[in-house]
């Protein structure tokens, strides 16, 4: 689908933070036991997903250019994919975000 397909409204407020590198309001996108799989590695929780953000996400400058947005099956996921920049790793993921009453509960980065 083109990158015109409609994003959540916390899927927007995301990636507005993490390209703003506002930690602070990045985070209040994830339900409280929110999770981040990032290429296999799952981190549960505010505590370990801030962690893993200051180290590798947010903490590394990260940039996320949106190239383009697919719907997952039923709506249910909504995938971006997004060239990455920042003082970490650069170049293209997809981002598959699962949205629960408006909030995300999981974040999974993949090739």
């Amino acid at each position: 689908m083109p990158a015109t397909t409609p994003l959540p409204p916390v899927v927007d407020a995301f990636l507005d933070a993490a390209n703003a590198h506002d930690t602070d309001a990045w985070l209040r996108t994830f339900t409280p036991d929110g999770a981040v799989d990032d290429w296999g590695r799952v981190l549960s929780g505010h505590d370990a997903v801030r962690a893993w953000s200051d180290a590798e996400f947010i903490g590394a400058r990260v940039t996320l250019d949106v190239t383009e947005v697919a719907a997952g099956p039923g709506d249910a996921d909504v995938t971006v994919l997004a060239q990455v920049g920042g003082n970490g790793f650069n170049g293209p993921s997809h981002f598959t975000f699962t949205v629960q009453e408006g909030l995300i509960s999981l974040m999974r980065i993949t090739a």
